[in-house]
């Protein structure tokens, strides 16, 4: 985490993975009129400053093809091949060091609403708990809030662990919301996962 910057939250959206099963980079996918990454950009913005944008392969490709995703920080991970931890913590790295806290999600949540970002900021915000996360019909989804405290934790693990190892050690004190918004549980990791997005969105 970096010694510049704002006293809000910091926004990390991961877009670094090979989208092998898709076949095409997911953070440029279109959905109703804009990318999934310009999604994911305008709901972090609305609670977030500065949004921070991770790119590993494709990088290039999804650099010149952002529009929608004006005011991101880009930052590339040189190992995207080391996993979804190795992006975080390269997000991580670029936080201002007095951030508030750190919202995360995978570039794959398309329908996750702005104002449920927003209220996970609001409760993580108003209680200031190790990890702050929305609940949909009894499962855990996206964005995740941390601490900076948990921030540094998730730094020091190894390439070969998970951040749900850290997440899972603190969901004791958690603040867990519910939701009426199914994006928050719903990813797209495959063909058929985004045909289905019509009859969802």
């Amino acid at each position: 985490m970096k010694p510049t910057g704002g006293s809000a939250l910091a926004g990390i959206v991961l877009a670094a993975g090979a989208s092998s099963r898709m076949g095409r980079p997911k953070a440029l996918l279109p959905l109703n009129g804009h990318t999934f990454l310009a999604r994911m950009v305008a709901n972090f913005r609305g609670c977030c400053d500065p949004v921070i944008v991770v790119l590993g392969y494709g990088a290039e490709e999804i650099r010149a093809s952002c529009a929608g995703a004006d005011g991101a920080v880009f930052v590339t991970n040189p190992h995207p091949e080391q996993g979804m931890l190795s992006s975080l913590q390269c997000g991580l790295r670029s936080v201002p060091q007095n951030a508030a806290g750190v919202m995360f999600c995978p570039v794959d949540f398309p329908l996750i609403r702005q104002e449920t970002a927003g209220l996970v900021a609001e409760r993580f915000l108003s209680s200031r708990p190790p990890v702050a996360l929305p609940q949909h019909l009894g499962k855990h989804g996206h964005p995740v809030c941390v601490s900076p405290e948990v921030a540094r934790e998730l730094l020091a693990l190894p390439p070969e662990s998970q951040a749900r190892e850290v997440i899972h050690r603190h969901m004791g004190s958690a603040a867990i919301l519910p939701v009426d918004d199914a994006g928050v549980i719903t990813d797209v990791d495959s063909p058929e996962d985004y045909r289905k997005l019509g009859q969802l969105a």
